[in-house]
């Protein structure tokens, strides 16, 4: 691989401070580096499928409750596993998709959390079915596990039609589509899918979906959960030097009703309805 496009890979995974391409870069070289180490494993004839039931062992989430204490980690690790390239390639998709629409409207601090926590809630949605319903009960017995970032994505996706459910994208083969019905089919799929041989990751799915539409739900009434980990800033003392003159200050304040203003806006009429002065206030919210 050329330099030049190694360092800039490296720059917009863990310097540039996107999230979504941290996110995307982390679960790639994961899943790179296990297929890597999985190839002399199969090679060898000592089986790859047994390499990948070791993986889902030690990092998928557990849906036996008596596992949890010595694997209490895998609520964070199965976030970054994945079954094959597919699954991680459309995880990866929409991840980036979805990403850059959020990060137009949102924080990166808000990005992570949601990820994060999508990705908790989704793992937790998925132990309580496969201890509540009895369907699930030998599969529960056997050690199922789940692994994939669907349950972060999702929440991602789903939090990101919540905020502008009219906002619309081009698919191929369908045209323009709207955020709030892509959402709506990826959650009637899920729900489809809760009768499947994957019913797991379709729990997680859904967890991760109803953790996203809460979270911007709550934002919109002015409760921020990711306000938790927000920087507090450091206090300094200022010496005024000019003697008592007032001096106008360079501070940008955003007015959140202005927000609120502009995000009504674009959930009636779309994002490109808005002025270059809205879209200017946006990109000011979403760095402030």
């Amino acid at each position: 691989m050329n330099k030049g496009v190694f360092q800039d890979l490296r720059y917009k995974v863990f310097q540039s401070g996107d999230p979504s391409y941290l996110y995307i870069g982390i679960n790639t070289v994961i899943f790179i580096v296990l297929a890597l180490i999985n190839l002399p494993v199969f090679l060898s004839g000592n089986g790859g499928l047994a390499y990948d039931s070791f993986i889902r062992e030690y990092a998928g989430f557990p849906a036996l409750i008596s596992k949890l204490p010595e694997r209490f980690y895998t609520i964070l690790t199965y976030q970054f596993f994945h079954e094959g390239f597919f699954h991680l390639l459309f995880n990866m998709l929409w991840l980036y998709w979805l990403g850059r629409i959020f990060l137009d409207f949102l924080k990166p601090r808000q990005f992570h959390f949601i990820y994060l926590a999508g990705g908790f809630a989704g793992a937790l949605i998925y132990l309580l079915a496969y201890n509540i319903f009895p369907v699930f009960a030998a599969a529960t017995a056997s050690g199922a596990t789940v692994i994939g970032s669907s349950a972060s994505v999702m929440a991602i996706v789903v939090a990101t039609a919540t905020l502008v459910p009219d906002y619309g994208i081009r698919l191929l083969f369908f045209g323009d589509v709207k955020l709030k019905y892509l959402a709506i089919a990826y959650v009637v799929m899920d729900l489809i899918g809760l009768s499947s041989g994957n019913a797991g990751g379709s729990f997680a799915h859904l967890g991760g979906a109803l953790f996203g539409f809460t979270y911007i739900k709550l934002l919109k009434n002015g409760t921020d959960w990711s306000a938790f980990f927000k920087r507090k800033p450091k206090l300094r003392v200022v010496k005024n030097s000019t003697g008592g003159r007032n001096e106008k200050k360079n501070i940008s304040v955003v007015d959140q009703k202005e927000i609120d203003a502009i995000l009504d806006k674009i959930s009636k009429s779309g994002y490109d309805k808005l002025t270059r002065e809205e879209k200017e206030t946006l990109f000011k919210a979403s760095n402030h």
